[in-house]
């Protein structure tokens, strides 16, 4: 369950300089900028796992704090973020496993602004013609981090990946994005009695 979670929201660094504690380049300043502006976005992901497991699906953002991965069959997965909570469900297994979305590191990826303050900047860099740029907050996720890869030249968000305490690394590759987007907001509604339901069928989990 915590990889699912894990592929939510950002590591592919090979050659980056470390930034923690350091003036924050004026390219991810600027990257910060143009990503903080954008308050809705939808389109298609694959999410590679740590051993090599992909999935696909389709997902859906409005921030701050809300977020929505439905993944494509096989899988019975679905990730839901309502602002204070994060929720991933399986209907095969009959499980809702719920998480306070300011102890998970999809947190920095749904704030209202990308923050770059104080040491969260763990790396910034250039690799594979894309800007990388990792965040952390050890006080919060303790040795989780996300590494998010951004187009240089258009500032469009293209790639995540969450590494988690053990340090293993879930990348989400997005595409066929669009922005500004309405949403209903019932697709980020997570239904708390129903999730209070199936825990109780399942108490040793």
């Amino acid at each position: 369950m915590r990889k699912i979670l894990a592929g939510m929201t950002f590591l592919l660094m090979a050659a980056a300089a470390n930034v923690a504690g350091a003036q924050v380049p004026p390219e991810a300043e600027r990257i910060a900028a143009h990503f903080s502006s954008i308050s809705t976005m939808m389109g298609e992901f694959v999410q590679f796992g740590p051993r090599g497991e992909q999935t696909g699906g389709k997902f859906y953002i409005e921030r701050p704090g809300r977020l929505r991965f439905n993944y494509d069959k096989p899988s019975d997965y679905r990730v839901v973020s309502d602002g204070k909570s994060v929720v991933i469900s399986n209907a095969k297994l009959n499980t809702a496993d719920l998480y306070p979305l300011s102890k998970t590191p999809l947190k920095l990826l749904l704030d209202e602004r990308i923050d770059l303050s104080g040491d969260r900047v763990r790396q910034v860099a250039q690799e594979d013609g894309l800007t990388i740029i990792t965040l952390a907050d050890r006080s919060v996720f303790g040795d989780s981090s996300i590494t998010m890869m951004f187009d240089p030249s258009t500032y469009e968000l293209r790639q995540w990946t969450i590494r988690d305490a053990q340090g293993k690394d879930t990348t989400v590759m997005i595409f066929n994005v669009q922005q500004g987007v309405r949403f209903d907001p019932k697709i980020f509604e997570i239904d708390y009695a129903r999730v209070a339901e199936i825990n109780s069928r399942n108490p040793n989990r």
